[in-house]
């Protein structure tokens, strides 16, 4: 594409809405860039509590519609990216002084058949937890249980296939790239993208400005747009805490609390338990939110109402907070009964501008599908709804039937550790071969930093995922920061900084080798 040549869209953030509708977009054959300020799902898309689920709590506040379209998109999603979302069971015990048990087990029943539930996961039941197996961890006053389903997902993988599949179709993607203006231009738009490794600045055009920012849409508006009536969102801060593995099942775990809330508790990467989340109103900069010691021994406090051990904060490994932008014309009403459901405000003057307000993890590609709706007239493609068979990079597994690939892989690959392979192929699906193809041995995938990590998979999240720091690599593409050491962070930071600067230098002999070919020429 030449210079003055326009976009047809200008996409500015790269969490799971603005991955999504890149994606979308790109599909059906126009031309997107994608544009972050820092790496893919660096933010909210990246702190959640990791579930596609439908939000059994929202029926509470009769929001059957968000709940039907969501129940229904976590069908579509597991059989998309088999590899990266999998089948939950969680455990609510009953507590009686909180709610009466038929009250649940309605709310559940309606739950089953809302999005019409099909044979990839199992109904609601009742359970005795004296017997069960998830009543073991549990406090013996602990009788009765109610069981259901719903998904667990990586939530930083799902905003990465996104955003590389969106590549694949033709899409630019440009991260740590933040857009410092955008003016109307004509019929479109003009912004001004600033990379923030180098400093450098580009003039790019666009015939529709999507407005993607999560938190920061708001401001978005006001500051580099200049729009004065930019709609206000609700910033709440939510806070998770990661301890070494609580319980041996693999179920997880629906606590209520007398103060209206809930959290959960579920296993986490094989050897640990991730306990979550928080509600709290946020005000500041959204990059900047962090865990506090308050939500932590809020966290452990909740929780060990129900558990036979207790938890400690000194316990915690980790934790990471997110802020989430809720958007909900009720001002008056309390956080934890604000929508969880999202809005999309076209605006056709003084050009087509479309943001991006609310949402949450589950729903994206149905947002995405309807922002496409919307942008339809004007950029003059159809409205078909592609993507809803249209598997995620790594996810092309026949039946989506990950366990029956897993175990074609490990025959194909004996040399790998179980667990090793295990991580590859929920990390990367089929895509794994990309990464052990041509090897035999582990030292044939290169220098081993520890954990499993293998040169040979760095490499590949190089040149597919855009990985350049140890932070890409070890906390949104991974969780192996939970498991390297500090020394061994830093020879990775070092491996990174080498590779990035081998790549840098081969570019630059490619272009004077261009120059002076054409100077011969």
């Amino acid at each position: 594409m030449s210079a003055a040549e326009p976009y047809d869209l200008l996409v500015i953030g790269a969490g799971i809405n603005g991955a999504g509708i890149a994606r979308d977009a790109a599909g059906r054959g126009l031309r997107v860039l994608l544009c972050e300020q820092a790496d893919v799902a660096s933010y909210t898309s990246s702190a959640s509590t990791k579930l596609i689920h439908g939000g059994l709590r929202y029926l509470q506040n009769y929001e059957f519609s968000l709940v039907t379209k969501a129940l229904r998109e976590r069908e579509i999603l597991l059989r998309n990216a088999p590899h990266i979302i999998a089948p939950l069971r969680i455990v609510m015990p009953h507590t009686p002084s909180l709610r009466p048990g038929w009250m649940i087990r309605a709310g559940l029943m309606l739950y089953d058949h809302l999005g019409g539930r099909k044979q990839l996961l199992g109904p609601s039941e009742v359970v005795d937890l004296r017997w069960h197996v998830a009543g073991r961890a549990l406090t013996p006053r602990l009788a009765k249980g109610f069981v259901y389903s719903d998904c667990r997902v990586q939530d930083s993988r799902l905003v990465v296939l996104n955003a590389m599949d969106a590549a694949q179709r033709g899409a630019s993607v440009w991260l740590r790239t933040r857009c410092l203006m955008a003016e109307p231009h004509g019929r479109g738009w003009r912004a001004v993208l600033r990379c923030m490794r180098n400093a450098t600045e580009r003039v790019v055009y666009a015939r529709v400005l999507v407005n993607a920012t999560g938190p920061w849409a708001s401001s978005f508006l006001a500051e580099a747009v200049t729009l004065h009536s930019a709609p206000t969102l609700r910033l709440v801060q939510g806070s998770h805490i990661v301890v070494p593995k609580h319980f041996r099942h693999d179920c997880a775990y629906l606590f209520q609390n007398d103060d209206g809330r809930i959290v959960f508790a579920i296993p986490y990467e094989r050897d640990f338990t991730l306990i979550g989340t928080t509600e709290a109103p946020y005000q500041g900069e959204p990059a900047e939110a962090r865990a506090s010691e308050e939500e932590i021994s809020y966290l452990c406090r909740a929780v060990n109402r129900y558990f036979r051990q207790p938890i400690q904060p000194e316990t915690v490994v980790w934790t990471y907070s997110g802020v989430r932008p809720l958007y909900d014309e009720r001002e008056e009403i309390e956080v934890s009964a604000a929508s969880r459901d999202y809005s999309l405000d076209l605006r056709m003057h003084p050009a087509p501008l479309l943001s991006v307000l609310g949402g949450k993890l589950t729903t994206y590609r149905l947002l995405a599908h309807e922002a496409m709706r919307k942008l339809a007239a004007v950029l003059g493609c159809d409205e078909t709804d592609w993507t809803i068979g249209a598997p995620l990079p790594g996810g092309d597994i026949a039946d989506a039937d990950f366990d029956g690939f897993q175990r074609i892989a490990l025959c194909r690959y004996p040399w790998l550790p179980p667990a090793l392979l295990e991580r590859l192929a929920r990390s990367y699906g089929t895509r794994l071969h990309r990464i052990v193809r041509g090897a035999h041995g582990l030292n044939e995938l290169g220098e081993h930093f520890g954990a499993g990590l293998y040169e040979a998979e760095l490499r590949y999240l190089i040149e597919a995922e855009w990985a350049v720091t140890a932070a890409d690599v070890l906390w949104r593409r991974s969780k192996l920061g939970l498991r390297l050491t500090e020394v061994q962070a830093a020879r990775l930071a070092q491996w990174l900084a080498g590779a990035h600067a081998e790549r840098s230098e081969a570019a630059a002999d490619t272009r004077r080798a261009g120059v002076r070919n054409s100077s011969e020429t």
